[in-house]
């Protein structure tokens, strides 16, 4: 049964660091394009960044380039968005996705103070 699980989210200051998981079982995260996901409250979901399979490359969304970094601990299957100079924009419910597929995680709270 594939799942993924986000933890690591909680309540941070303007400049402040966070750093996601996602851990996912019943598949291999290093063979799968993965990709982090983020929804604002009365906005739409929007693609944070993406990983392709065997980590040959990562993509991110304009608004985070240069600061939020994805990666994966492949002996851990365990997805990672490491995000560094947060600012309140950023502040939102986070997910993991298996890209091409309809799994999705349950979401992971981020708060960013001002």
């Amino acid at each position: 049964q594939v799942q993924l699980v986000e933890s690591g989210g909680g309540l941070v200051q303007s400049g402040g660091s966070l750093r996601l998981s996602c851990t996912a079982s019943g598949f291999i995260i290093s063979a799968s394009a993965m990709s982090w996901h983020r929804q604002a409250p009365g906005k739409e979901r929007t693609l944070v960044g993406q990983i392709s399979s065997w980590s040959t490359g990562t993509t991110y969304a304009d608004s985070v380039k240069g600061r939020f970094t994805i990666s994966r601990d492949n002996a851990k299957n365990t997805l990672y968005l490491q995000m560094n100079s947060l600012k309140p924009d950023d502040a939102a419910v986070y997910y993991c996705h298996r890209v091409g597929t309809t799994y999705w995680g349950k979401g992971t709270l981020v708060t960013v103070s001002s």
